[in-house]
């Protein structure tokens, strides 16, 4: 049997299911619609060229419960977001991939950054992590929320209420 995955530079999108499943990590929900990004110079061409969108990478692991939820809400939200969002997973168990998880800081999964224009994304979500999203969101709709109001109309501060928190404040970091 053979599934389809997202096409990585020239490689045949149709790779046999066993093995497919040992690259794709087993249980990995959110792969198979999201792409995976798996090496250092990836995530720096995402952030580079993901331009005049909201870039949504999602560092975890593919065994995580908690990351299996929150990829599930991803998958289930890339279309309604693909006009102004674009959204990567991040495998935090690749060797070469541990620079951005010392650089950011992620001791929890799933950490969700976000991005805008190649700039990060500063986040006041009430708790003292400014950097990135910790945890899933309870609902697609409360993600979405969060990525509309960090598009491009966000210039520098913007403070809405959501139902999943009292506020949330969205800076960019310069």
């Amino acid at each position: 049997m053979f599934v389809c995955r997202p096409l990585q530079g020239s490689e045949n999108p149709f790779i046999p299911e066993e093995d497919g499943a040992a690259r794709r990590g087993e249980g990995e929900m959110g792969s198979v619609v999201l792409p995976t990004l798996r090496r250092k110079r990836e995530v720096d061409a995402a952030i580079r060229d993901t331009l005049d969108m909201v870039l949504v990478l999602r560092f975890g692991r593919a065994a995580d419960a908690a990351c299996l939820q929150l990829d599930d809400i991803l998958a289930k939200s890339s279309w309604d977001i693909s006009k102004f969002a674009t959204i990567a997973l991040v495998d935090m168990d690749s060797e070469e991939i541990q620079v951005y998880v010392d650089y950011f800081d992620i001791t929890l999964v799933p950490a969700t950054i976000f991005f805008f224009n190649a700039h990060h994304m500063k986040m006041d979500s009430g708790t003292p992590d400014h950097t990135k999203w910790i945890g899933s969101f309870s609902s697609k709709q409360d993600f979405i929320d969060v990525v509309e109001v960090s598009g491009p109309k966000v210039l520098y501060f913007l403070q809405v209420s959501c139902s999943f928190c009292y506020h949330v404040r969205l800076f960019f970091l310069t």
